[in-house]
Order: C-alpha cells, then structure tokens, then sequence
C-alpha cells in the first residue's frame, strides 16, 4: 500500500482549486438510472469512490463517456454522460457495494423504474454503524416488497411505487436521497418529512427538477414530490465539495498560512466557517472563492456534530486536529456515528493531548506537534492525519493512504503548490 510523507513546519501560502464534491457526485450519477434519456454531469472529481460508482452503473447497463477535454483551467473536474437506456441487469454485487455504501443508492431508482432490484447490504463500516432500515421502511410504505436473504436486498414492486406520506425517524442523508429519487417515478404524492438538508441532497433535488421532476421543498426538511411517468436527460454541475475547502481551510489555519480557496462560497461552509472565525481563523470572500489566514494564535473551542445546518461529522476529525495546537481546552462531541474517534490514537502518537469521555473527546492544546508513524483508519481520519503531520516537527509517514483517494482529489499536488513538503511513496 502506498505511504505519504510529509515534513512539517511549512505555512502553506497559495491557491488551492476545490473540487466537486464527492458526497453530490455519486447520488447524481445514480440519478442516471431513472431515465432512457442521457444525464451530463460536469466538475465531477476523479476519486476511486466515483470510478467505483461508475463501475456500478456500467455492470448494470449503462453507457458511459467521460470527455477528457473538460477539465477546467484548474485541471479538475471532468464532465461525464451516462445513459441508461438498455439496462440488463438489475443485481448491485457484494464486490463493489462493500468497497463504497453509498452503491445502495441505486437501489430507489432501480426499484422505481423497472420494479426490482437486488442490492448488496452494505456490511460494517469503520467508523459506525449506518443502517440502511430507513430506507428499507420508507419503500415499503409506497408498495414495495422487500425481501433479506443472503447478504441480500431483494427488492420489488407490483406495478408501480406509490405515493405516500413518510417521516424519516432519525435525519439520513442516504435514505432522503434514495426515497427522493424514487418518489420521482411512482404514482401521486410523496411527502418526505424530518428530510436531510444537506446542499448535497439540495444539488441532487436541483438536478432531478431539471430532468423533468416535481420537487417542491427543496432546502427544507420537508419534501413533497408529485410523481411523473417518466424523467428525461438533462445537464447538471455538481456543487463544489464544502467538506475538502474545509479540510483545506484547517491546513491552511493550523500552518499560519494564507491560501485562496478556488470555487467555494462562504455560504456553503456555513457552521464550518462560523466555527474557525470562533477559533481565531480569518475567512473571507473573495472574487473566486475565500481567503483562509491566520494571524494570531488558534483559540481553543467547543463542537458537536449535528445534521445540517449543524457542524459536519465529516469535519469532526478534521477540527480535531486543529484544536491540537490551540491554546487551552476544546470539547469536541460527536453525535453522528460511534466509532469516529479513531484518529484519536494516531494523533496521540504525534503528541495530541486528548481523551475521549463516551462520545466526547477533551482536547488541551500542545505546544508543538512531533512527526511519527501513523496508520488512516477512514477518509476523514486519514486526512486529519495530514494536517496535524503539516504543524508537526520533523517527517509525518501516513500509512493506508488509500483511504484519502475515495475523497481527495490529488492531495498532494494541491498541498505542495501551496509550499507543503508532502510526498507519496509507492509500495
């Protein structure tokens, strides 16, 4: 497996382009299966979580094309067009469904347009559990019959979904994204209650009313969906990824360092950048994005993991490894998922001084972080790796690298343009 090394003590000092967002990327192209017709998505980022969804979709039938001529002046982002014309295949295997949870997003517009499905169950996940229950409940509730067996969802419908009233018991981002996709395509009205309001979920939403669906709602934790015969190809661009400009934002800050964050909007950072101006970051907007400095020292500060418009889980670990320099203590409560303090040891290893309470991490700021041998455990984790090696003293090695290619797009070309001493090391 590959390594990453990086020797810190580099304030990072440059532009640094933001790609489009992962967390949109792999709904959308999802989205493809509800129609005959063909659905361009453009500013998709080259990650292994999107070629695996591309692998999904292909395996069931559908064409796909990727114009390499599209990337912007920045070099990212690629336009691609999927067409799901001829599906033969109706089966998301183990194979890929267990490298990437997000494939069971496939399984409301297969369900919808062509009456069955059969989706691999998702299995464990490292950083907590995500049962899928909700899903499964809300498709049953408009007519589907849904059968486990076998590592197995076997999914059907006589006819067509129907319209119905659903309140989802917990937020679910997954689940608000695979009934919303569904409802699009079942006869009468849907109306989706306690619905996730994630700019992702929004972006999806946005896209599916240009491919001729009736959403009514869209932002709002209330979704009502009147359902048509058919959907039809359209354009769409995905939104830029908020969870990697805030990634970049906290390397940025923790190396008292001064980058323009390319393609991003202060809105769309919304709890993030509220949280880092608390902290004793300075964002500001630019003409092409925000600014990201820091003059001062970081101040110690408080976070719990909440549903958008809350802060992001997937910011947690990230957050975590700023406040590791901060001045004086910082509380840290994560509420989204169990297991998301595996960074803890890991950074622990470089001279964090922290200790986890339940849900609940007591951070006391260090004054200078060391370089050592460390192991990613998941995306957000890996990552947090990377900004904590970017402050340490001395060489940072990051092993199991591989978790940081499902989310970031050329990590370490970014960083190094910003004046980062950051390398791979191939196995």
């Amino acid at each position: 497996m590959d390594k990453i090394r990086i020797r810190g003590g580099h304030a990072l000092k440059g532009i640094i382009p933001i790609s489009g967002a992962k967390n949109a990327a792999l709904p959308l192209m999802s989205a493809a299966l509800l129609t005959e017709g063909e659905l361009k998505l453009s500013n998709i980022p080259y990650l292994a979580d999107v070629i695996t969804m591309a692998n999904l979709l292909v395996q069931h039938g559908t064409t796909l094309h990727m114009d390499e001529k599209s990337a912007s002046a920045t070099g990212f982002g690629r336009t691609i067009g999927l067409k799901a014309a001829n599906i033969t295949n109706f089966t998301a295997p183990y194979d890929l469904v267990r490298t990437m949870r997000a494939s069971v997003l496939v399984l409301g517009p297969l369900l919808a347009r062509f009456g069955q499905a059969k989706v691999s169950l998702p299995g464990g996940c490292a950083i907590g559990t995500r049962p899928i229950d909700l899903h499964l409940k809300a498709l049953e509730q408009m007519g589907a019959l849904i059968e486990l067996a076998d590592g197995y969802i076997n999914a059907f419908v006589k006819g067509k979904l129907k319209g119905a009233d659903i309140t989802f018991d917990t937020v679910t981002v997954t689940g608000t994204e695979n009934v919303m996709m569904a409802a699009t395509l079942a006869e009468g009205e849907t109306t989706l209650r306690n619905a996730a309001r994630e700019p992702e979920v929004t972006d999806l939403a946005n896209c599916l009313v240009k491919m001729g669906a009736n959403i009514q709602g869209i932002g709002s934790g209330t979704l009502i969906i009147q359902g048509t015969k058919a959907l039809h190809g359209a354009e769409h661009s995905v939104i830029a990824d908020r969870i990697e400009a805030g990634t970049y934002a906290a390397a940025a800050a923790i190396t008292g360092g001064d980058v323009e964050l390319q393609g991003v909007s202060m809105q769309i950072l919304g709890a993030v950048a509220e949280k880092f101006a608390e902290a004793g970051i300075d964002i500001k907007p630019t003409a092409k994005g925000v600014r990201v400095t820091r003059n001062n020292g970081l101040n110690g500060v408080d976070v719990m993991t909440q549903p958008y418009p809350g802060f992001p889980t997937d910011m947690q670990a990230q957050m975590m490894a700023l406040m590791t320099v901060a001045k004086g203590a910082s509380m840290i409560t994560e509420t989204i998922f169990e297991n998301r303090f595996m960074h803890v040891p890991e950074l622990t290893r470089m001279g964090a001084k922290i200790n986890v309470h339940g849900s609940s991490a007591m951070i006391r700021g260090a004054k200078q972080l060391t370089g050592a041998e460390v192991m990613a455990t998941d995306l957000r984790a890996s990552v947090s790796l990377v900004i904590a090696a970017l402050a340490a003293k001395g060489d940072t090695i990051i092993n199991r690298v591989y978790h940081l290619d499902r989310g970031y797009e050329r990590l370490e070309e970014k960083l190094s343009a910003c004046g980062a001493e950051i390398e791979r090391i191939k196995s």
